[in-house]
């Protein structure tokens, strides 16, 4: 990870008639993340783009000047450029050139940890930049390294297209590999009758925060544990791999939690079909905690920005709850940024949880009956099947048979109806 001031970079944005402030605002913060100090930002209305460099001729001379007076390493830009436009920016300013989705690939190949996020952090970066591979052929070049040259970067000296298909279509195999193990052990989560909540929203808004509060609350010791906690920083995708931990709370009935990536705007298509096998995760889950950080102002952008990339992974129309985090900093008045239901909390002093925890309880709890039901020891197959569909609470035994609490779905409770003591 560079440190801030190992590589200073001047910030570039094209308008088009729209309101590119928070863009710019966004792109600072991921440069920031990436370990980069920004120089300064530039930023031309455009009714049409220069197919040839993106910006016009004479902001190219006027960045020039800029990048030789303030001595930046790196210009980046928000717009996505091509392989030419990267190839003839880069000759004309004589610094490297990167552009907003070559930032954000190069965060997670920082990031990422776990073999299968390596994975698809490099398949998203050869995706990318295989159509690109005559801009990047200088920058690559360079045995220096720096921002946008992480992760398969120098792999590509000595290849060429052919080569590169044949490693994506490795990667590729490899991941229906693990998709396949993720596929088993969803299966087995679902025969426990265990409930499964997913926490999704934009990067930072504190849901890695929100599942270590959950996590130290549970009463599973081994859920509790420090090594269960995941990492949480203040910064843009602090923690990339998708984290499951069992929340078993007294007095509440137990549920899995899943965190995942966080999103962010434009957030690259190459990135998004890389790691659908994780975010799938989330259009698996009986219920989504749609967490925003409500201190900031752009909460419904960054709602919208979410709600975007839940449509892409076909969670669009998950039940959700909206999760307004980080009260304990929010300095205007409370107020939902969009309608519906909705919970304000602080994932760091502990305030609202244990609302939050009461509507999780109502939703996935909602279809559900909890029965005490008295099995002779001649039906085997009703235990099985209570075992198998429903969340075991509690057995005991006597001559008959077996006394088992069970919560089970309605549709399966009606099976069983004739044994429930209750």
């Amino acid at each position: 990870m560079l440190k801030a001031g190992d590589e200073n970079a001047i910030l570039v944005g094209v308008s088009r008639g729209a309101d590119i402030d928070r863009k710019m605002e966004e792109l600072e913060a991921l440069a920031e993340a990436a370990g980069v100090f920004v120089l300064g930002v530039m930023v031309q209305q455009l009714a049409k783009i220069n197919p040839a460099t993106l910006i016009g001729k004479g902001k190219v001379r006027e960045l020039k000047e800029l990048c030789e007076n303030m001595e930046a390493d790196v210009v980046i830009f928000n717009d996505e450029l091509s392989g030419m436009q990267m190839r003839n920016l880069e000759e004309a300013l004589g610094v490297r050139i990167i552009d907003r989705t070559i930032l954000i690939l190069d965060i997670f190949a920082s990031r990422a940890t776990s073999a299968e996020g390596k994975l698809q952090v490099e398949l998203a970066q050869l995706a990318y930049r295989m159509p690109r591979l005559m801009g990047f052929g200088k920058s690559l070049s360079r045995l220096g390294g720096g921002i946008g040259t992480r992760g398969p970067g120098e792999k590509q000296l000595e290849t060429d297209r052919r080569h590169i298909r044949k490693r994506m279509d490795d990667i590729r195999r490899e991941l229906v590999t693990v998709k396949r193990t993720r596929s088993v052990q969803r299966s087995r989560r679902e025969k426990t009758g265990i409930p499964i909540v997913a926490i999704a929203g934009y990067t930072n808004a504190g849901k890695s925060a929100l599942m270590n509060r959950l996590v130290d609350m549970s009463a599973d010791s081994e859920t509790k544990a420090e090594s269960k906690k995941v990492g949480e920083k203040d910064m843009l995708f602090a923690t990339l791999d998708t984290a499951q931990r069992k929340i078993s709370i007294d007095g509440r009935r137990e549920f899995i939690l899943v965190d995942t990536v966080g999103f962010v705007s434009d957030l690259p298509h190459a990135l998004v079909d890389a790691f659908k096998a994780t975010l799938e995760e989330v259009k698996f889950a009986d219920l989504i905690l749609h967490v925003v950080d409500i201190s900031q102002e752009e909460g419904a952008f960054q709602i919208e920005t979410s709600h975007k990339v839940l449509e892409e992974i076909g969670a669009g129309e998950k039940e959700r709850i909206m999760v307004y985090n980080k009260i304990d900093i929010a300095e205007n008045e409370l107020v939902a940024p969009v309608p519906g239901e909705c919970v304000f909390i602080s994932a760091k002093t502990g305030e609202g949880i244990e609302e939050l925890l009461d509507i999780i309880d109502g939703k996935i709890y909602s279809g559900l009956v909890t029965a005490r039901l008295r099995v002779p020891f001649s039906r085997g197959d009703i235990e099985s099947f209570v075992r198998e569909r429903g969340q075991v609470e509690n057995v005991q035994y006597d001559e008959e048979g077996s006394i088992i609490t069970v919560v089970l779905p309605k549709e399966d409770y009606g099976r069983v109806r004739e044994y429930d003591t209750l």
